[in-house]
């Protein structure tokens, strides 16, 4: 058998009907004090004005005149009911100090004993009391009645009964609840609209849900190893996970900080200030390539932008060595194809009988290609730059380049520390070198020269070219990410002279870029065999001609 457990309340339901009963228990207790509060108040006036009364008539001239006659009641008895219509009291009883009475509204009363007390007033005192006589409950004043001699004479007693005082206070008991009752709906829409909007920001989830979906959020946004950032309306740091503070290297207590105060580099911070979302865009910090996605989060009006961030670092590099694969690999298959006509060469001078003309264009052949290897291995013996050369000569001659290894150049195999891997030389020359063949092709005598050797304990590098040569007004900008002279291409350009910047920062080596002997642009890198204290820094040629170069 299946039974359905209620879900509970939502928290904007659970806040509407505590503030509803909150707002109940406020007015009902303001209703009731009020009330207790007016009934005392109206039983008080009765008191004064019952008082007024009762002197008023014991001062009276004609009153102390009138109890001298045989017949007192004669006089007095009009004269009380009058003051009882014009004062709205609802008795005035006027009696003789043993407490007989001369006047009442119930004539049957006259001549009886006055129902309540009247010591305090033979001893010459005026006091109030609740007493319950033959009219029913009501609030009354006792006062003596004095002579010229201030002998006391009789005694007065006016009041009103407990009953038109509720009357009174009826009324005003009707119009309060009125009022409370006014209150009290005002409240409970006030309350409404104010949980209507904590329920759509809720989405109507209870207390245990939003807990629930808190402690889930908090632990998928620690685990995820991608970077997330949060930004606010003014662009500060509203969240940012484990990922996100590795990938921008940033450290401490970052919420709360403007985007503009974290130190990242300037096309970075760019990107996360923007308005418009960025999808899919690289972008270098000190030390890592980084694919940035950006998207505002609206709702009428910006609330924030949400970044995402991935470590592509990795991805770049094997990208670079593929790309350089692909070259050695149409290189290979360019040279296959040369490789093919001369060997076709070869037979058919073999077929018409010259076989020395045959063997001596063989040799010739062989002993070119075996003097360009044996001219790299010669100058850099460091297996993989040596690779990278011979690959890079052969896609430049494809391309109408020549590339050359200086004489200087001299770099022995094992001489590279373990805190200088191959695979940042490979980025760093191979795109100096790829940088140097497209500002040098289509140059008149297109040549790129490239020399590798140590100074000291510094390891140079040093790639130069024939091309239009580092427009000083660019100068500044060639090492940024997608700077380019060129037009861009479907994956985009100016990145390679950003990595070369990345990886010599990295490794705390210097960059410049000076003017070439004859024209065209000098790319020089300097990297420290040792541990180094330096910083990365990169100068400029004070002048030169525009660059024809892919930064």
């Amino acid at each position: 058998m299946h039974i359905r457990v209620p879900r509970p309340r939502s928290l904007a339901g659970q806040l509407f009907g505590m503030q509803a009963v909150l707002i109940a228990v406020l007015v009902a207790g303001y209703a009731l004090f009020t009330y207790v509060s007016d009934r005392s108040q109206a039983e008080d006036a009765a008191g004064r004005q019952a008082t007024a009364v009762a002197r008023a008539v014991a001062d009276s001239p004609s009153v102390r005149a009138a109890i001298r006659t045989p017949d007192p009641t004669a006089s007095l008895q009009p004269y009380a009911l009058k003051v009882m219509h014009d004062a709205r009291v609802d008795f005035v009883t006027i009696m003789n100090p043993e407490g007989i009475r001369w006047t009442h509204p119930d004539k049957n009363q006259i001549g009886r004993k006055f129902r309540g007390h009247t010591g305090p007033a033979l001893k010459g005192d005026t006091f109030t009391e609740t007493y319950t006589g033959t009219l029913g409950a009501s609030v009354r004043a006792v006062t003596p009645i004095e002579d010229e001699d201030k002998q006391i004479i009789g005694l007065v007693s006016a009041g009103i009964k407990v009953d038109a005082i509720s009357a009174r206070v009826q009324d005003q008991l009707t119009a309060l609840l009125g009022v409370a009752g006014g209150a009290l709906a005002l409240g409970a829409i006030g309350t409404y609209v104010i949980n209507a909007r904590l329920r759509r920001h809720t989405h109507g989830m209870n207390a245990a849900e939003l807990s629930r979906m808190h402690d889930y959020h908090e632990a998928a946004l620690h685990a995820v190893r991608e970077g997330l950032l949060m930004l606010d309306g003014q662009y500060r740091v509203a969240l940012i996970n484990d990922g996100g503070q590795e990938l921008l290297g940033v450290s401490g207590e970052v919420v709360g900080r403007s985007v503009a105060d974290l130190g990242l580099p300037a096309p970075l911070t760019g990107a996360l200030l923007a308005s418009e979302p960025r999808v899919d865009e690289v972008y270098l910090t000190a030390s890592r390539v980084l694919v940035v996605n950006t998207s505002p989060v609206s709702g009428g009006e910006r609330r924030g932008t949400v970044v995402t961030l991935r470590d592509v670092t990795e991805l770049q590099s094997l990208m670079g060595e593929l790309d350089s694969e692909r070259g050695f690999t149409q290189a290979l298959r360019s040279q296959a194809h040369e490789a093919a006509n001369r060997l076709h060469t070869v037979v058919s001078l073999i077929e018409l009988g010259r076989s020395e003309e045959a063997v001596e264009f063989a040799t010739a052949e062989l002993e070119l290609a075996q003097a360009l290897t044996d001219q790299v291995v010669a100058a850099v013996s460091e297996p993989v730059l040596a690779a990278l050369l011979l690959g890079k000569t052969a896609q430049a001659n494809e391309r109408g380049v020549e590339l050359v290894v200086s004489e200087e150049s001299g770099l022995d195999d094992g001489l590279l520390p373990q805190s200088l891997p191959a695979r940042d030389l490979v980025t760093i020359l191979g795109n100096l070198i790829d940088n140097a063949v497209d500002a040098a092709q289509g140059s008149l005598r297109a040549r790129v020269t490239v020399a590798a050797y140590t100074e000291g304990s510094d390891l140079i590098l040093r790639v130069s070219d024939t091309g239009a040569g580092v427009d000083p007004a660019h100068a500044s900008q060639v090492f940024d990410r997608g700077f380019s002279t060129k037009p861009s291409g479907p994956g985009g350009r100016g990145l390679g002279l950003a990595l070369v910047r990345q990886a010599v920062h990295r490794h705390e080596g210097t960059l410049a870029v000076a003017e070439a002997e004859g024209g065209g642009a000098e790319f020089e890198v300097r990297l420290p065999l040792r541990e180094a204290v330096g910083s990365a820094t990169v100068s400029a040629p004070a002048s030169g001609p525009a660059s024809g170069g892919d930064a």
